[in-house]
């Protein structure tokens, strides 16, 4: 009966937990849907002259499994500029790219997206790379912060 009863909460838990703030990240609450909130991400990159590079998301997989989980999608976001100027800076670096976003659902049907800061991705190589790479991720922070305000709108 034990076995039984533990079964059954295993399947009554949430298969995902809303968003929670983390040091280095940015995470914003919205009022979008999962759907909306994916597509205004890659329509903002691209007014921002960032390139949509990755997405991933087991979302439609697990559905095809006959499992239903909350909309999940990290978007990789980066452009050639910021890639050959980083690259320059330090090879390791640029394991990084591209940066990533990342759009879940959450169970009120709204959609959250959070990131880590570019400034914080690449907090790793600074010593390495120097003044210049803190340089591009300051400005990439910026970019990536236009992305999300013209995103969550």
């Amino acid at each position: 009966m034990r076995l039984l009863a533990f079964i059954f909460c295993l399947f009554a838990m949430p298969l995902s937990a809303e968003m929670a703030p983390r040091d280095g990240w940015v995470v914003i609450q919205t009022e979008k849907s999962y759907a909306a909130l994916t597509d205004a991400v890659r329509a903002a990159a691209g007014e921002n002259g960032m390139g949509v590079v990755t997405q991933a998301g087991p979302t439609g997989a697990a559905k095809n499994r006959g499992i239903i989980i909350p909309g999940n999608r990290v978007i990789g976001l980066f452009n050639n500029v910021y890639a050959v100027r980083i690259l320059d800076l330090s090879t390791a670096a640029m394991i990084e790219a591209p940066i990533r976003m990342y759009v879940t659902e959450n169970a009120d049907g709204t959609a959250t997206l959070s990131y880590k800061m570019p400034s914080t991705v690449f907090a790793p190589y600074m010593a390495e790379a120097g003044d210049d790479l803190a340089v591009a991720a300051q400005e990439l922070d910026l970019i990536f912060q236009s992305i999300a305000d013209a995103a969550a709108q």
